[in-house]
C-alpha cells in the first residue's frame, strides 16, 4: 500500500460538496486522515467567493492514473466541466499532491504537486495533517516547509466544520 494526499477545495456549496467528496473517499479508500478545513481567499480568480480547502491521506495499491481518474470522476459527478476555465468556480477541485515517494510525470500527473510550496491553502493543512512527513523531490519536513512559507497575500483560516457527526475543524 501507498500513501496517497490530496488536496480538497470547494468554493460553490461548500459544505456540501466537501462532506460528499469525503464520503466518496471513505467508500473508495482505506481510513482516512483529514486535516482542519480552512477557508480561504480566492487566488487568481475574478470570481471572489472563499474557498473550503482540507487534505486527505489514505492508502492505497491504485495507479497514478487511476487515482487521477478517480478524482476526475467525482469532480465531474459534482459539476465539473472539461471545458471549465482554470480560475473559476468551483463546486469540487481534487487534486493529487502525493503518492509515495514518486517524482515526475507519472500516467500524465505532476508528482509531487507544486502547489504544495507555493499555496498556503495546501501547505498548511498538509503540515498540521503530516508535520513529520518529507516532500519527495527535496526532503524537507511539510512542517518545516509551513514555518518557512512567505504567505504573501494568500490569507486562510481554519473554520468550524463536521463530517458524519464528528468535528474535524474548529475555528481558532
Amino acid at each position: 500500500m501507498t500513501q496517497v494526499v490530496v488536496s480538497i477545495g470547494s468554493n460553490i456549496e461548500r459544505e456540501h460538496h466537501v462532506r460528499r467528496c469525503l464520503d466518496a473517499l471513505a467508500a473508495d479508500f482505506a481510513a482516512l486522515r483529514i486535516s482542519r478545513v480552512f477557508e480561504s481567499e480566492p487566488v487568481g480568480f475574478k470570481d471572489g467567493r472563499n474557498f473550503y480547502n482540507l487534505v486527505a491521506a489514505f492508502d492505497s495499491h491504485a495507479s497514478v492514473g487511476e487515482l487521477q481518474a478517480w478524482c476526475k470522476r467525482l469532480e465531474y459527478a459534482h459539476g465539473r466541466r472539461a471545458d471549465s476555465p482554470k480560475f473559476s468556480p468551483r463546486r469540487l477541485d481534487i487534486d493529487l499532491l502525493t503518492v509515495g515517494e514518486l517524482t515526475g510525470c507519472i500516467d500524465g500527473v505532476d508528482l509531487p504537486r507544486d502547489e504544495i510550496t507555493t499555496s498556503a491553502f495546501v501547505l498548511q493543512p498538509l503540515a498540521e495533517l503530516l508535520p513529520d512527513d518529507r516532500h519527495p523531490r527535496d526532503k524537507k519536513r511539510y512542517a518545516d516547509l509551513w514555518a518557512a512559507f512567505v504567505p504573501g497575500t494568500q490569507r486562510l483560516w481554519p473554520v468550524d466544520f463536521a463530517w458524519r457527526g464528528t468535528v474535524i475543524s474548529q475555528a481558532d
